[in-house]
């Protein structure tokens, strides 16, 4: 191949490269520091085969021209190609010249994004998700800038899997005082949110021989898989008025039972003394365990908070909670306080997991509960989500008069039963679906399909502004009006 400056087109070998391809494929590496430009050649000769720019069975130039090509040496090209051909992206042989080998397969042309996003609807009340334009961005930064100036170079190491002591020490106070827990600093786990904590239960509980743990019916729809991938079942457990239906528990013959019993998901209820006291009897007299997922423990409006069920049996209850709701889920940070008989399987099990939570983060947590940020934090956003709940309740009394809304003491999200002529169900999700109102049924939540005549929805409404949640209703009766 001649070079492109005596003949601007190129020649066309038998594969088709011409030089100005090669010379476009390569001219940036031929441009490098002198110091790097070899290396810089292998790596875009090499992206070149990976991207599949250049395929399969096509010739290369010879070293002499393409080093002509590029104004390089021909020993740069050359070491290029004998370094290539070692490692399976070329061949060459004898008189034959240099070409692209076909043991490599083109990479995807991008990386994709399996993050869950928005249907895109007009009106979304699924629930879960927090507003997320409440984060405290200058309180962090600063936290952040705190954390990087004060930290030894030590604390850049491995840490304790359980945790930064520092961080330990101030989420002990925080959820003691807060939610009544008794939290001892050598208990807690800093974890990657609740379903890290459930499944590092459910990994030690197999260990121990658990087969089958208990779930609420109706419950959050994410257990059943974060414990199959510990290699354990769930076992759906009716619910009545005052939490988990005790009879139906007892026959299961489960050794453990996940409860959201402050809040209880989807339905709102909050468990009822009587039903604690029955769970905590239950789990002594079996030895069992009753996992609590305080998931958003934070948020009371019309009522005094109602304390952690650990905070009556430290023994019997392992407890987990999370910022997902109250700063971003994407902080990916949240805790577990385990019975003494658990701590130190926990523990090893989140040795061997990832050997500890990322240790910056951890700090600038710490500094934020330290400073009284995070206390702030919560009551910026319980204001604003007790607003949204008020504008979300009068909507429902406004566009569907006779709805019965339940839950609304507590959470971020309500229960709104319909008056039977907005039935059935199936087909009210339809019309609301076509008009591009986002919304989900109680029954989804539940672990056997249900065909349900009355309309009852989960509303979720804190990622919401009032104006939003007003106009969504609106456009929610518009469609469904009968």
């Amino acid at each position: 191949m001649t070079s492109s400056r005596t003949n601007p087109e190129g020649p066309t070998d038998p594969a088709g490269l011409t030089g100005s391809a090669a010379w476009e494929l390569l001219l940036p590496a031929a441009s490098a520091p002198a110091r790097a430009r070899g290396r810089s050649l292998q790596a875009a000769l090499r992206e070149a085969v990976r991207s599949g720019r250049l395929a399969p069975d096509t010739r290369l130039p010879s070293s002499r021209d393409l080093a002509a090509d590029l104004g390089v040496s021909r020993g740069l090209v050359t070491e290029a190609y004998e370094q290539l051909t070692a490692e399976g992206y070329l061949r060459s042989g004898r008189g034959a010249g240099t070409w692209v080998g076909g043991a490599v397969r083109a990479a995807p042309p991008r990386a994709r994004d399996l993050a869950p996003r928005s249907p895109g609807a007009r009106a979304d009340f699924v629930p879960g998700t927090p507003d997320l334009s409440l984060f405290p961005r200058a309180a962090w930064a600063s936290a952040q800038r705190g954390v990087l100036a004060e930290s030894p170079h030590e604390m850049l190491g491995y840490p304790d899997p359980r945790g930064l002591p520092r961080l330990r020490t101030a989420l002990a106070e925080l959820l003691a005082r807060r939610r009544g827990v008794v939290a001892d600093p050598e208990r807690l786990v800093v974890v990657s949110g609740v379903a890290q904590a459930t499944t590092l239960l459910g990994f030690v509980l197999h260990a121990r021989g658990t087969r089958t743990v208990g779930v609420e019916d109706p419950g959050s729809p994410q257990h059943g898989a974060l414990y199959a991938s510990a290699g354990v079942g769930t076992v759906p457990l009716p619910l009545d008025e005052e939490g988990i239906a005790i009879g139906p528990l007892r026959a299961s013959g489960v050794g453990a039972v996940v409860t959201t019993p402050a809040h209880q998901f989807p339905t709102g209820i909050a468990y009822s003394a009587r039903r604690r006291a029955q769970l905590l009897d239950w789990a002594r007299s079996v030895d069992g365990l009753l996992f609590e997922d305080d998931y958003d423990g934070d948020f009371r409006y019309d009522r005094a908070p109602v304390g952690a069920l650990q905070g009556l049996d430290p023994e019997h209850v392992a407890y987990a909670g999370s910022v997902s709701k109250s700063l971003a889920p994407g902080l990916r940070l949240g805790w577990l306080l385990v019975p003494e008989s658990l701590a130190d399987e926990v523990v090893e099990r989140k040795r061997t997991m990832d050997l500890g939570h990322p240790t910056l983060d951890q700090a600038l947590f710490a500094r934020f509960l330290e400073r009284g940020d995070y206390d702030r934090q919560l009551r910026r956003c319980q204001r604003a989500y007790r607003q949204r709940r008020d504008a979300l309740v009068d909507a429902l009394e406004e566009h569907f008069p006779g709805a019965r809304v339940t839950g609304i003491a507590a959470g971020l999200h309500v229960i709104a039963e319909l008056p039977e002529k907005y039935g059935p169900q199936e087909d009210f999700l339809e019309r609301a679906a076509s008009a591009g109102v986002a919304v989900r049924p109680l029954s989804a939540y539940a672990h056997a399909r249900v065909h349900d005549a009355v309309v009852r929805l989960v509303l979720g409404y804190a990622h919401l502004s009032p104006g939003r949640i007003r106009a969504g209703v609106g456009l929610m009766a518009d469609a469904v009006r009968p």
